[in-house]
């Protein structure tokens, strides 16, 4: 009897233990969700790796002695090669090639010709950068590679270059552009062309410029895109009065309520013509007239770049904001 009550009184206990821990929980408010989020005071970087290693640049320098892509270990049905593919170099171990090499592959695609630009003689061949592969087999004259990164397809004839150190610009705390800044005075070229032969650009876009390390230009460095005002566009409109002559308005020939068109300029002032009376006798002023006495007018801001690679005459940028349309033969300024 003594140990049924014991037992009794045991179970009784851990009963009300039960009892006092359900309260508790039933009592203390449920934790409130929390949503983490990504750390914000990292900087964010305004180019991602598909923008830093595939924009492409203009090369001053001539290329020699480059190694070449000759053949794929698929080749007898492939023609084109990207990620994963093995492919076969013509450069060795006598030629100085170590395994687990990586290199950048690159096609030369011509002398920069015909583009707008305001520099006098060469610029350099344009080289459009393919992607990257690494080298895992070296014999003496051979190597066996695999790609590992491709903005567009290999092919057998590219050329092997040293993967380039590029690191993307911080992009700046996001603003209205000033459409009407005051020029800086700081050196000046153009937008020449872009990636992929656009003519008209927009944010993100890839285009190149005409000044590079020999006008003191560097990476990270910002430059305003603008244009003379009343110039640029792809089509253009001939801005004159369709209805010109002041004397043979849109009255009718019997109900005349004068002899003037609603929708003429105004007329000339005869005294700027040598005529002492200054009467108003003459056909209505032009815009062409207008334009061509006035002062020197504001230029137009369309958008503004930052520069992610740079060579000797030339440098790659990238578009960071517009205002308006931007096309190639716009000017940039630094800023």
């Amino acid at each position: 009897m003594a140990r049924f009550g014991y037992l009794r009184a045991a179970l009784f206990s851990f009963v009300c233990l039960l009892a006092l821990a359900f309260t508790a929980n039933a009592q203390s408010p449920a934790p409130t969700p929390q949503v983490v989020m990504p750390g914000s005071g990292q900087p964010l970087r305004v180019a991602g790796k598909s923008s830093l290693y595939c924009a492409g640049y203009i090369r001053y320098q001539r290329l020699r002695d480059m190694p070449e892509i000759v053949g794929a270990e698929e080749e007898q049905e492939q023609r084109t090669y990207a990620d994963g593919d093995i492919v076969y170099l013509n450069a060795g171990s006598l030629q100085g090639i170590k395994e687990g090499q990586n290199f950048q592959i690159i096609r030369p695609r011509g002398d920069v010709k015909g583009v707008h630009k305001q520099k006098k003689g060469f610029l350099g061949t344009y080289i459009q950068e393919i992607g990257q592969l690494q080298v895992f087999k070296v014999h003496e004259n051979t190597s066996a590679a695999h790609i590992t990164f491709t903005c567009d397809a290999a092919l057998l004839g590219d050329l092997l270059a040293p993967v380039p150190d590029r690191e993307s610009p911080l992009q700046r705390a996001e603003e209205n552009l000033d459409r009407f800044a005051d020029p800086t005075g700081k050196q000046n070229g153009i937008l020449m062309m872009a990636k992929d032969s656009r003519e008209m650009v927009t944010r993100n876009d890839i285009v190149y410029i005409d000044l590079g390390s020999e006008d003191q230009i560097k990476r990270g460095d910002y430059l305003t895109i603008y244009r003379p005002l009343g110039t640029g566009n792809v089509t253009r409109v001939d801005n004159e009065e369709s209805a010109r002559n002041r004397a043979t308005g849109f009255q009718s020939d019997r109900y005349r309520g004068g002899g003037f068109s609603n929708q003429a300029s105004r007329a000339k002032d005869s005294t700027a013509f040598r005529d002492t009376e200054g009467r108003y006798r003459y056909r209505p002023i032009t815009s062409r007239e207008v334009k061509r006495h006035r002062p020197l007018m504001p230029r137009k801001i369309v958008g503004e770049l930052v520069i992610i690679d740079v060579q000797t005459r030339t440098a790659t940028a990238i578009i960071t904001r517009v205002a308006s349309e931007v096309h190639t033969g716009d000017w940039v300024e630094i800023q």
